[in-house]
């Protein structure tokens, strides 16, 4: 297949460009650099098969010739307030992605009658009230909030996607991603990985926000490119979950860093604004993947972290 791929230069879409060039398709890939990075994808930039543009998916997007596939990727995703690159400090940005972005997009599916997967999120359901999420739960979600800007344009991109599926037709899926890791994440991303791996390399004490009860699942990023491969072969229109269901609490996937990098200088508890407004748990039901992709994380924390740490070493400029 011709794929175009929004968000390219970003962890995710660099990973799902490597994936697709390998299984023989050929990828446009559109960024702005706004949250991607050009490293990311140095690499393909001498493979016939990958063309890339720099270019803002809030304005109309032109791809000469025809697609058979859209994937729209690209979005400001960290939550990290102190990033400058956080959505919390890019708010119009990410509700342009989620908005303009996803009605550019959807009009390139449309125009070349191409499938269209739409990359969604967990935050969809807010800090839940039904635990594990399943697709079918609407969420429980605050409009007017911090993480409103995030949560809400991936929502309205999840309507907007259904409405071009309803209405014209749209050849449309959407994925759900739950918590990912590996390498060419940012160390700078706020989320509890590149926080606590970068400490715990450091040879730091791991900050835990609250008393680390709070929990969260970890799925590697080669499982997760696997289940969106599938889920874009498919003909299934709903949502679907991807994540790895193996919950812990923060606590002890703090412990579980500092066994596999094998630092000993333990932890630091504070009490901070950002425990209670983060998500208490977040767990996917992914009955869905299993039953219809056929599809379930292989790769376990303890491996993931190994495949993930060289990475951050080199970041870190550590041996």
């Amino acid at each position: 297949m011709r794929i175009l791929i929004t968000g390219a230069a970003g962890f995710l879409g660099s990973h799902l460009c490597d994936r697709l060039l390998v299984d023989g398709n050929e990828v446009i890939g559109i960024d702005n650099f706004v949250t991607g990075s050009r490293e990311n994808i140095a690499h393909l930039m001498g493979n016939e098969k990958f063309t890339f543009y720099k270019h803002d998916v809030s304005n109309d997007i032109f791809v000469p010739g025809t697609v058979d596939a859209v994937l729209h990727f690209a979005s400001p995703a960290s939550p990290n307030p102190q990033s400058p690159f956080a959505y919390f400090n890019l708010p119009i940005q990410t509700m342009k992605a989620g908005a303009l972005g996803t009605h550019n997009t959807l009009g390139v599916a449309k125009a070349n009658n191409a499938r269209f997967l739409l990359a969604s999120t967990s935050e969809i359901y807010g800090d839940p009230l039904v635990h594990p999420q399943v697709e079918t739960y609407a969420g429980n979600v605050d409009p007017v909030g911090p993480r409103a800007v995030y949560d809400e344009a991936k929502r309205f991109a999840e309507s907007l996607t259904m409405a071009y599926h309803r209405q014209h037709k749209v050849d449309t899926r959407i994925v759900r991603i739950f918590n990912t890791y590996g390498p060419r994440m940012d160390l700078e991303d706020g989320r509890a990985l590149p926080n606590l791996l970068k400490q715990a390399l450091l040879g730091q004490q791991l900050t835990i926000y609250g008393d680390g009860s709070q929990t969260r699942s970890f799925c590697y990023v080669d499982d997760l490119i696997d289940g969106i491969v599938r889920l874009l072969l498919t003909e299934e229109h709903l949502p679907v979950n991807i994540g790895n269901p193996a919950e812990m609490s923060l606590l002890q996937f703090a412990e579980t860093i500092n066994k596999v990098v094998g630092n000993r200088a333990g932890f630091t508890f504070i009490a901070d604004a950002r425990s209670a407004r983060d998500p208490q748990r977040r767990q996917p039901d992914i009955t869905r993947a299993r039953t219809i992709l056929g599809w379930e994380p292989k790769i376990d924390l303890e491996e993931g972290l190994r495949k993930t740490i060289p990475y951050f070493k080199k970041k870190l400029g550590l041996k």
